[in-house]
């Protein structure tokens, strides 16, 4: 007969080795689920490459040149030069310039979002816009300086016809459209449609039994947009403004080839930086300068960050 004792010991070797079956294939898995992730970082190798050469490698060396003169020493001086009056002015053009065109792209393309919001998303208008908008969001450069010439310029076919037609000349006191007044249209041509597609998703999620519930209660569609629309939309609506201004503040083609002559803003600065033979010392000025674009639209990226990971709490 066999004691309590000697049974215990033989149960417990027993069940060890039923499961040793059960640890072998859990390792198993668990090397499958490495290869897998092995396999899908080595798909990452090429965008990462990508961004390294184009993107990274780029940004170091042109914010390293503002900290050494031509000759290779080290300097303060490119740095310093940032707060020189001109330079901090064409930093307050280009953030006066973003902001306005931010602000109005965005309340204009909310009002966009708004008007296709009582359209179904498979209809032919909103399937057009949306299409439309994301063309439109990506124009830029020669492309869309040339059109604002072709139309709005000194000899445009708009500006011929209200001068011919009416009797109006829009450049009666000078010619604005190749000065930092002129930027303000070409920008909301694409920041317009750009604000179409980041705050479209938003606007479509709100949830139609909000509107229910606050009906049944007893409230109207004012009360709906004041209390529980307007303030779980105000983190996507700034979220969309911050990714505006950034967009305009690091914006360049088309600047440069509208605005041809001067400085206005600091990406064409930083042209003239690179190009001019006249500032001495400060040869590589543009390199501070771009330091100076850098810090900003961080930390406006940074402030974007924080409000969409706000607005993405009840998106979810």
């Amino acid at each position: 007969m066999i004691s309590d004792t000697a049974a215990a010991p033989a149960a417990s070797r027993a069940g060890s080795e039923l499961r040793a079956p059960a640890r072998h294939g859990s390792s198993g898995r668990h090397w499958t689920s490495l290869f897998r992730r092995g396999l899908a970082a080595i798909g990452l190798v090429p965008f990462a490459a990508y961004l390294l050469l184009f993107l990274v490698l780029p940004t170091i060396l042109a914010v390293a040149t503002g900290f050494f003169t031509r000759a290779g020493a080290f300097t303060w001086s490119n740095v310093s030069a940032l707060w020189d009056p001109t330079v901090m002015l064409t930093f307050a053009n280009s953030a006066g310039l973003s902001l306005l065109t931010a602000a109005i792209g965005a309340v204009v393309g909310a009002l966009v979002c708004y008007a296709l919001l009582g359209l179904r998303a498979d209809s032919g208008v909103r399937t057009v816009v949306d299409a439309a908008s994301g063309v439109l969001a990506q124009t830029g450069g020669v492309m869309l300086a040339f059109m604002f010439i072709a139309t709005l310029g000194l000899r445009g076919v708009v500006t011929g016809l209200m001068k011919d037609a009416f009797g109006i000349d829009l450049f009666a006191r000078g010619p604005w459209i190749y000065e930092l007044p002129g930027l303000i249209l070409p920008y909301l041509y694409f920041q317009i449609p750009l604000m179409v597609i980041t705050f479209m998703p938003a606007l479509s999620a709100l949830k139609p039994q909000w509107a229910e519930a606050n009906v049944t209660l007893g409230g109207t569609r004012a009360s709906f947009w004041l209390r529980i629309g307007i303030p779980v939309l105000a983190p996507s609506f700034l979220a969309s403004f911050l990714l505006l201004f950034a967009n305009a503040f690091s914006s360049y083609a088309t600047a440069a080839a509208l605005a041809s002559q001067g400085s206005q803003i600091v990406p064409l600065q930083i042209r003239a930086a690179l190009t001019s033979e006249t500032v001495l010392g400060r040869e590589n000025l543009a390199g501070a300068l771009a330091l100076g674009m850098i810090v900003v639209v961080g930390i406006v990226m940074w402030l974007y960050s924080l409000v969409q990971r706000r607005a993405a709490r009840w998106q979810a």
